[in-house]
């Protein structure tokens, strides 16, 4: 869990460089205003990838299963059985409405 963050990544693409923060620098807010404004990036997020797969007869599904037949002391016993191999995931898939980053530094709701 936490891993859909870009901070994992290495790339965060709404904080400056850290000049701002710097005890050096005087921490001066006008430096960390005007280098979050000139990024080009934006707080939306159009596309995600999808968590579907594609299997070998083309039909999509999150999770494959085969049933195969287990004999048991004499008793045949059917089980399932999941399939990891030749699946094709989905890839990125479009969003009908555009969600706000997860790492947006904005308060949406203060209670």
């Amino acid at each position: 869990m936490g891993g859909s963050g870009s901070k994992s990544r290495g790339f965060w693409p709404f904080a400056g460089s850290g000049i701002g923060s710097d005890p050096a620098n005087g921490g001066n807010e006008q430096t960390l205003s005007r280098l979050r404004g000139s990024m080009s990036c934006t707080p939306f997020v159009f596309t995600r990838r999808s968590s579907l797969y594609y299997d070998e007869d083309g039909d999509l599904a999150h999770e494959f299963y085969e049933e195969t037949i287990v004999t048991k002391n004499g008793r045949k016993r059917a089980k399932l059985k999941k399939i990891q191999k030749n699946l094709i995931p989905q890839g990125m898939v479009k969003l009908d409405h555009p969600r706000i980053h997860v790492d947006f530094p904005v308060v949406l709701c203060e209670v």
